[in-house]
């Protein structure tokens, strides 16, 4: 995945992966307590992590994060994906993600791939 391979200077892909590993880890707990929400744009189905702070995420994108906890397969994340869905009237569109569709603010406004 590429947020697995975007190393920092002097850093193993094992490093790497364990600091994604890691983050999303940390990203999850935020999401099971309620600090962090899922949001999806109601416009493009674009996803984004309000709540989510840069200390947190270590370079991690929001797209790079919802496709890992996607993988894994876990009810606590489909049904946020699901409440996440019901508020903005639209489900997630998985080819505007990779579009590179994405927001720096939690969700209050969108960007197209930079």
């Amino acid at each position: 995945m590429p947020c697995d391979t975007r190393l920092k200077p002097r850093q193993t892909i094992q490093e790497r992966a364990k600091e994604v590993r890691e983050a999303v880890i940390r990203l999850a707990q935020g999401l099971k307590d309620g600090r962090i929400k899922l949001v999806v744009d109601r416009t493009t189905g674009a996803i984004a992590f309000a709540g989510w702070d840069e200390n947190s995420r270590d370079g991690i994108t929001d797209a790079c994060a919802y496709r890992t906890l996607a993988r894994t397969g876990s009810p606590m994340f489909a049904a946020l994906v699901a409440q996440a869905q019901a508020l903005a009237g639209r489900g997630v569109d998985t080819r505007t993600i990779a579009q590179g569709v994405h927001s720096h603010d939690g969700g209050k406004t969108w960007h197209g791939g930079h």
